[in-house]
């Protein structure tokens, strides 16, 4: 297996990160409303687990279709997206079967990677200042 690249490497951290602030973010909304328990941590745990993974299997997709011609590369990008899309479907679908895990709290950290990419040129932004 091919070393991973260390700008993959970043941006899963980046990404892990901003995972981890919104989940706490989230966890304090529950605390805040009266409905925190233990399903709560469990499903975020689990959630925002896969979704990183999620994105660090998206940089190594990119990483891999790199090397391949234009054509070959497109698909092998598709191919990997539809792939990952299917196995977050299952992972949400299992997690809200589980009873030991809060639906919401498996279902809204699925959110937490995009919005992590989405302001991230703020951040990049105020980082420069």
């Amino acid at each position: 297996m091919k070393k991973i690249d260390p700008v993959i490497l970043k941006e899963t951290k980046y990404i892990a990160t901003w995972i981890v602030i919104l989940s706490m973010l989230m966890q304090s909304v529950f605390l805040i409303i009266g409905k925190w328990n233990y399903t709560v941590l469990l499903g975020n745990i689990y959630s925002a687990a896969f979704g990183t993974l999620n994105f660090l299997l998206m940089g190594l997709t990119v990483q891999k279709a790199l090397e391949k011609e234009e054509k070959d590369a497109k698909k092998f990008i598709r191919f990997s997206q539809l792939y990952r899309n299917i196995m977050l479907l299952l992972i949400m679908v299992l997690g809200v079967f589980i009873p030991f895990f809060n639906t919401l709290a498996v279902l809204i950290p699925m959110f937490f990677a995009g919005i992590a990419v989405y302001i991230k040129p703020l951040v990049n932004k105020i980082m420069k200042k």
